[in-house]
């Protein structure tokens, strides 16, 4: 070719595989996100008005996201415990906990271990047209108690692992379900060892 430059003709060039933008132009794949796993945090706050406004507005913030929430007092007069269960990625875990202990009115943060004691509870209302002597079977199948008997629904309650909570749910989507509430994870660290 007069005039060109030296080397192969454009259709016999090589072709390095990959990702190209608009103008054709080579662009390098994107990282990897890194693998996330479930944490389970347990914080012990003083029980005061707004604790769980700052808690939750840091982690908006932060855009950690919380898979669940249970807040409620413990044995100690004025101190309560929120149990959290966030997804995250390793080090996005460990910058949750240490900007929870940079709250006031935190007193400590701890995750728990897989073996910790975990608990929720979960109420689902049923549209009464449903059999009551099949869902009375189902909630004992499921370790559930009917705690509501109406003219037209019933409500029963489940308590278990959020696992657990998840099958007697799936469970009970062959009746008519008319609403669920979930109280979200609560949990201690199992045996003699401290939460907190």
């Amino acid at each position: 070719m007069a005039g060109g430059l030296e080397g192969p003709a454009p259709d016999e060039r090589p072709h390095p595989e990959g990702r190209r933008n608009e103008q054709g132009i080579r662009i390098e794949q994107e990282a990897a996100e890194p693998e996330t796993h479930r944490a389970l945090l347990s914080a012990q706050v003083w029980h005061e008005p707004g604790v769980l406004a700052k808690v939750s507005g840091l982690f908006s913030r932060r855009q950690f996201n919380i898979e669940s929430l249970a807040v409620g007092p413990t044995e100690q007069e004025g101190v309560a415990r929120i149990t959290m269960v966030i997804e995250e990625h390793d080090p996005g875990i460990e910058q949750a906990k240490k900007q929870l202990e940079k709250l006031v009115p935190v007193i400590s943060v701890r995750e728990l271990r897989e073996e910790a004691v975990e608990r929720e509870l979960a109420m689902v209302k049923l549209d009464v047209r449903d059999d009551p002597d099949e869902v009375q079977a189902v909630a004992e199948m499921c370790d559930g108690d009917v705690v509501d008997i109406g003219p037209e629904t019933i409500t029963v309650e489940l308590t278990g692992t959020e696992s657990d909570i998840d099958a007697a749910l799936e469970t009970f989507e062959r009746f008519t379900v008319r609403e669920v509430v979930r109280t979200g994870t609560a949990a201690l660290a199992s045996g003699a060892e401290e939460t907190t």
